[in-house]
């Protein structure tokens, strides 16, 4: 699913598009934000963020995946590039995504 619906911006590395797509690999945000991150897949991000020190202005647009295909992507991108952060589980994913604001 990554390779299909998140490399074309996120990089077939993980590591961002420059200035404008921020970096997945060893990322501190994705590190430090794991309760918002099914949120963000689900429903984008249009908020300045900062990962690994540098400012990202850049709208990402949401995607409506079920929970079990979210549950994937996080646990890809959690272990994949050399992330060592630890695997969610669909129920995880599902309270996170009740929780979300929009």
């Amino acid at each position: 699913m990554y390779e299909v619906y998140c490399q074309n911006c996120h990089m077939d590395d993980g590591m961002g598009l420059a200035k404008l797509i921020p970096p997945l690999a060893n990322a501190d945000y994705l590190r430090d934000n794991q309760e918002m991150i099914p949120c963000i897949i689900y429903h984008g991000q249009n908020d300045t963020i900062v990962v690994n020190g540098v400012t990202f202005t850049q709208e990402m647009p949401g995607e409506k995946y079920n929970e079990v295909q979210i549950t994937n992507i996080i646990n890809y991108i959690n272990t994949a590039w050399g992330n060592q952060i630890e695997p969610v589980t669909l129920d995880q994913v599902k309270e996170r995504l009740a929780k979300c604001d929009n």
